[in-house]
């Protein structure tokens, strides 16, 4: 029997070594959702697969988000939220919120975790006067054409791509809020979707993945049922689907981020459920993979 389990765990090494030989040296961008945060034995998986990558010479970048806390925040503080066309407006006292619980509690509580799990991080953040992103306010259209103000929310414009590929240099783990300040050297804070911001980033560090770590186990047909989900994706497929209308809801903005993404160049794209265990490891370095695969083109 120990020979047996043995030989088992010597196959799934042999089977990894493919896919660590392929992706070593190579950065990989990591997008955590926010409800994900508030999962410890979720977490607790998420931060031993982003150091067990550093370890073996990939170059993680993460990305995260932080919805459900900062909307806890603000109701704690007696903000009341306030929609714009569909759009969650930030006014100065929900950027102080979001500043304070995505900027600086949560980076830094994923840079304790790693550091837990025996790896190296370190917060790229303003709240710790190390900002990696920058960016302009946005706007919406309402139903007349009009540009209508949603406060300060913003779009990621540039990328300190040196400070991020130094962290990694150093064998360390760059841990980046969906949190930028305005790119006109005013020091103002914008609140900007994490996804856009995940996207931004691994088009500007030319990553050769971008990973969407998520609620769901991948692109379904039908979001309801689990057992719909694609296991592959070409661009081309994934637009027939969108035009279809087979992808909806929140699955839909996530698809048109990656193929602008993979338009820019990033090789693959990948969404996984991050509340299975070990669950990038098991997108990375198994062939079957755990979610859903994009790529550009369908290779011969």
């Amino acid at each position: 029997m120990m020979t047996r389990l043995a030989s088992e765990k010597a196959d799934v090494l042999i089977e990894a070594m493919k896919w660590i030989r392929e992706h070593r040296g190579k950065v990989t961008v990591i997008k955590l959702g926010g409800s994900l945060m508030e999962d410890k034995v979720a977490m607790m998986h998420l931060m031993t697969d982003l150091v067990f990558m550093e370890t073996v010479g990939m170059k993680p970048v993460v990305v995260h988000g932080g919805g459900p806390a900062i909307s806890q925040a603000a109701a704690d503080a007696g903000i009341a939220p306030r929609f714009v066309q569909g759009r969650r407006y930030t006014d100065e006292a929900t950027l102080g919120v979001v500043r304070e619980v995505l900027a600086k509690k949560i980076s830094q509580n994923i840079v304790d975790e790693i550091k837990f799990y025996g790896g190296a991080a370190k917060s790229l953040s303003p709240a710790f006067d190390t900002n990696a992103l920058y960016g302009r306010k946005t706007t919406v259209k309402d139903d007349s054409g009009q540009e209508v103000d949603l406060g300060w929310v913003g779009e990621v414009t540039r990328v300190d791509v040196d400070k991020i590929l130094e962290c990694c240099d150093k064998r360390t783990i760059p841990i980046i809020p969906s949190y930028t300040l305005m790119d006109d050297g005013s020091g103002h804070g914008l609140n900007v979707n994490a996804d856009v911001a995940a996207t931004e980033v691994a088009k500007q560090l030319r990553a050769s993945k971008l990973i969407f770590v998520t609620e769901v186990n991948g692109v379904r047909t039908d979001p309801n049922d689990p057992n719909s989900m694609i296991d592959s994706l070409t661009a081309d497929e994934a637009r027939k689907l969108l035009a279809s209308g087979a992808i909806v809801g929140g699955m839909i903005p996530k698809i048109q981020s990656c193929l602008k993404t993979i338009e820019r160049g990033v090789e693959k794209i990948h969404i996984i459920n991050g509340r299975l265990r070990h669950s990038i490891l098991l997108e990375i370095f198994t062939s079957q993979g755990v979610g859903t695969e994009i790529v550009d083109k369908r290779s011969v």
